[in-house]
């Protein structure tokens, strides 16, 4: 689908910062950023709490008007402004939500409440590096195929099917194999 001239336009008043050109973005799109949410959370099977949802919608916002809206100039109009959005947005939460998965498998514990805290939502920028350099550190203590497994899962979002297909070891293998080596990394922190 092409772009539209109704969004061709919402775009260009909002990269020139007409007065309520945001809100008129945020009318358009919230719904389409919810759906995406909800859709990508459920795929992977994350429960996320109406607090979670309305973080990664923040999140989003955040990341399009971030660098004087970076993310909106780069658009081409080679796809709608939805689909572009929709790529945009999964790819954020995503993210959250693999940071989340590791996390809690990691035994972390949320905050202040949220399920996102523990993922790194608000979190520093130094905070995130600490975090990365941590995991990188125990994936390392890890036999190769378990910490492929747990980069897998963890960092990248795959399903374990997926994960079976990219190693050619059995689906059934995969949780036994998740949890032998949490346990091993946990013995570690």
């Amino acid at each position: 689908m092409a772009l539209t001239e109704i969004d061709r336009t919402l775009l260009k008043r909002c990269l020139s910062e007409e007065p309520g050109a945001w809100k008129d973005f945020v009318d358009r799109f919230i719904g389409l950023f919810v759906h995406v949410i909800n859709h990508t959370a459920h795929s992977r099977s994350v429960p996320l709490s109406a607090d979670d949802v309305e973080d990664l919608c923040a999140e989003v916002f955040v990341t399009l008007l971030s660098n004087n809206y970076g993310a909106l100039r780069q658009f081409r109009g080679k796809s709608s402004l939805a689909t572009y959005l929709t790529v945009i947005a999964r790819r954020i939460v995503v993210k959250e939500i693999t940071q989340r998965r590791l996390s809690e498998a990691l035994g972390h514990v949320p905050a202040h409440g949220s399920s996102l805290d523990a993922a790194g939502v608000g979190a520093t920028e130094s905070q995130r590096i600490e975090d990365r350099e941590e995991v990188t550190r125990l994936l390392r203590v890890l036999p190769p195929r378990e910490a492929d497994v747990i980069r897998q899962f963890h960092l990248e979002g795959k399903s374990y099917r997926e994960i079976s297909a990219s190693l050619g070891i059995p689906e059934n293998s995969i949780g036994p194999t998740l949890n032998r080596a949490l346990d091993r990394m946990r013995q570690r922190t």
